[in-house]
């Protein structure tokens, strides 16, 4: 990258942090992430609910709350009959959460920010919808894409409509917890940069640098926010698909 040039693109770039030999395969920067996210979630529920103390403590109140949180979702979301499920949307969320947190981090990676990812997260989803619909519910599952109550003179025109809308789920799922991720963390780039770029020009710069720098500090503040939502975001839409499984055609 050029000297003085602003390039918010370059913080996304997957790089091999250990190759192995020669087979063009290695640990990344994005690997390295996803593990340290594994590898703190287990943390956190394994030391958390250790000791399993009556007045939990910080980190077992955390775990406690995470739990707590998700099985409210799953269960106002799917019912009862949904919370067998509940591991697969746990660990959903936590993953979610966990690689979107650590993406604020200075010097941080943001594993979400790249659509691979969060379309094989958006693809699992559906695909355990479709096994989950047709072995629960063999062909009535395809009720799904024919609502009962619509007159029969529209029924094709819904059915093409749902089957394109479920078509897209898994393209929607993924594009709106990348766009969002990608988006914020450009800002924050842009914002910081121009705040470093005037502040080196003398003393007006660094007054005129000021307001981008409250900008940065909203933002940086509002990213953490996103990043809770966009976990909740791609948790209830979850329980939202894994509820037409269970129950299609209503």
């Amino acid at each position: 990258m050029a000297a003085g040039k602003i390039d918010p693109i370059h913080q996304f770039e997957i790089s091999t942090l250990v190759p192995l030999g020669n087979t063009g395969f290695g640990l990344t920067n994005s690997g390295l992430f996803m593990i340290l996210a594994t590898g703190l979630i287990t943390a956190l529920m394994v030391f958390g609910v250790r000791n399993r103390e009556l007045i939990p403590g910080r980190l077992q109140s955390l775990a406690e709350m995470s739990y707590e949180f998700v099985a409210s979702t799953v269960h106002s979301t799917t019912g009862r009959e949904g919370m067998k499920f509940f591991p697969l949307v746990f660990s959903l969320f936590m993953f979610v959460l966990f690689l979107n947190m650590l993406g604020m981090l200075p010097g941080g990676f943001t594993v979400t920010s790249h659509i691979i990812i969060t379309f094989a997260l958006a693809l699992l989803v559906i695909l355990t919808v479709i096994v989950v619909g047709f072995s629960k519910h063999g062909l009535h599952f395809l009720k799904l894409f024919a609502p009962s109550g619509i007159p029969i003179y529209v029924l094709p025109i819904i059915t093409v409509i749902e089957v394109v809308s479920f078509l897209a789920r898994p393209v929607s799922l993924s594009m709106r917890l990348f766009a969002n991720m990608m988006a914020g963390h450009i800002a924050l780039k842009l914002f910081a940069t121009f705040v470093v770029t005037m502040a080196g020009v003398g003393f007006f710069g660094v007054l005129g640098a000021v307001l981008p720098l409250g900008i940065a500090i909203a933002l940086t503040a509002m990213e953490f926010l996103v990043a809770f939502i966009q976990a909740y975001v791609f948790t209830i839409l979850t329980c939202i698909y894994l509820n037409d499984a269970l129950h299609p055609g209503h």
